[in-house]
């Protein structure tokens, strides 16, 4: 199918991350690594009644970023200075890429966010205690959010998987894009680092819905 029936939107440079509200695009921050924590542990790493404090807003709404940073540390080594995003969990997850694995030897599964069973934990430094998590540890999968007339127009529903193309030096084709369609969420498709220096993805690149895979 060509791509140019579905439509296109936004998709994340490195560590960037986009959204598309009519014909402006606006740039979000993310880091490569990030947390969502359980209020219980959130004082347990930074004090007992501590609530997160919002630094800047992320592209989906009433998702931020925090000004709290901590250490994750497995079994082989540590990344420093990692975000805490907000709001707070019923459960701790921490997202790593590909590559960080192998820093921190933690293999673990490719996972749509929330789902952590069965998955490999860590330990967690904040600067008032440490936590041990048994599981909470995700590769994210990439995904798109949109709402459900964005969905209806591009002929997706919620947990499609589908194909998404961006142009470039080095074009690639993402396959397996899980689509996730609620109606507070804003458009925006994304990619961790490794996937989006893969394709030397540069500021404003355009993705295009290239195929459906699957419909549940």
């Amino acid at each position: 199918m060509p791509a140019r029936r579905y439509g296109r939107w936004a998709v994340p440079t490195s560590n960037t991350l986009w959204r598309r509200s009519g014909a402006n695009r606006f740039p979000s921050k993310s880091p490569r690594t990030t947390f969502h924590l359980s209020q219980e542990h959130v004082e347990a790493l930074f004090g007992p009644g501590h609530q997160l404090t919002r630094q800047g807003d992320l592209s989906q709404p009433g998702q931020y970023a925090c000004q709290e940073q901590l250490a994750i540390v497995g079994p082989k080594g540590r990344i420093e200075r990692v975000r805490v995003l907000g709001p707070t969990r019923k459960t701790t997850q921490v997202e790593i890429s590909m590559t960080e694995q192998f820093k921190l030897g933690i293999h673990p599964p490719i996972r749509q966010s929330g789902d952590v069973q069965g998955t490999p934990g860590c330990t967690l430094e904040g600067p008032a205690g440490s936590v041990k998590l048994e599981r909470g540890v995700i590769c994210a999968m990439r995904h798109i959010h949109m709402t459900p007339a964005e969905a209806l127009r591009y002929g997706v529903r919620d947990k499609s998987v589908v194909r998404v193309r961006v142009a470039g030096d080095r074009e690639l084709v993402f396959g397996d894009v899980l689509v996730r369609v609620d109606p507070t969420f804003r458009l925006a498709m994304h990619l961790d680092t490794d996937e989006g220096n893969a394709a030397n993805l540069q500021t404003g690149v355009q993705g295009y819905l290239d195929g459906i895979q699957s419909q549940d």
